[in-house]
């Protein structure tokens, strides 16, 4: 008993650190997010802090893996919906990914430009491969689907779940590439605009899916991306 509960409050504990991060890393940005802040945000010492991450990467790491956890309790009622038929599962899917990463823009923006620095390189190798893990079987699940109901034509499910995965992983870095340019602008949304389209259009040939039928973000959505935070779009 006294195990559960010392394991419940050192869950807690690092709960908070991850949540004290997150806000300084959308409000400031990581570079700007300093560990003294967050132990003085929330009255610990360095030591405690030090108890549950050894750096300031390790933090980051460890938030992007919470923020796969939650994803995947996002994700997983798609995948298995009994109802719902392949295609309706994989719009609804790749759908719950964009709306998340629009809900939590900020966060995203803000440690786009680290994410994809030289000094996260193996950090996020390491998580592509646990996303090839966590997600390929999901995808292969509805791929195969797909197959039996005759919406989907590839003949390779189970390498067609991963090289979705690793077109996504291109889209990230291509996207990267416009959002972390110094003078990157508004200017830039039907460049954006084309890498989104040419990914939805390689998904569907890459699972011989109807023409149309992979849903797209609207350009005013991406249009978002391009704003400063502090910006509204009617500024522009």
């Amino acid at each position: 008993m006294v195990r559960t509960i010392n394991e419940a409050a050192h869950e807690a504990r690092r709960n908070a650190i991850l949540g004290a991060a997150q806000r300084a890393i959308e409000t400031r940005g990581y570079e700007q997010m300093a560990i003294a802040d967050l132990v003085g945000e929330l009255h610990i010492s360095s030591g405690a802090f030090y108890h549950y991450f050894d750096s300031k990467p390790a933090l980051l790491e460890a938030l992007v893996e919470r923020i796969g956890n939650q994803i995947e309790q996002l994700v997983l009622p798609i995948v298995h919906d009994p109802t719902a038929g392949a295609l309706t599962k994989l719009q609804r899917f790749f759908t719950a990914l964009d709306h998340w990463k629009h809900a939590h823009r900020h966060f995203v923006l803000a440690s786009l430009r680290v994410w994809y620095g030289d000094e996260n390189v193996v950090v996020r190798h390491k998580l592509y491969i646990a996303r090839l893990k966590r997600f390929t079987p999901w995808l292969e699940e509805m791929i195969r689907q797909g197959i039996e109901e005759g919406v989907l034509t590839t003949p390779y499910p189970d390498q067609a779940a991963r090289m979705v995965i690793s077109l996504f992983e291109d889209l990230g870095y291509a996207t990267a590439e416009i959002l972390c340019a110094q003078d990157h602008s508004p200017d830039d949304l039907p460049r954006l605009a084309r890498i989104i389209e040419a990914c939805a259009d390689g998904l569907e040939r890459l699972l011989g899916a109807p023409a149309g039928s992979i849903p797209q973000a609207e350009r005013s959505d991406l249009l978002e991306w391009l704003v400063p935070p502090t910006q509204s779009r009617e500024d522009v």
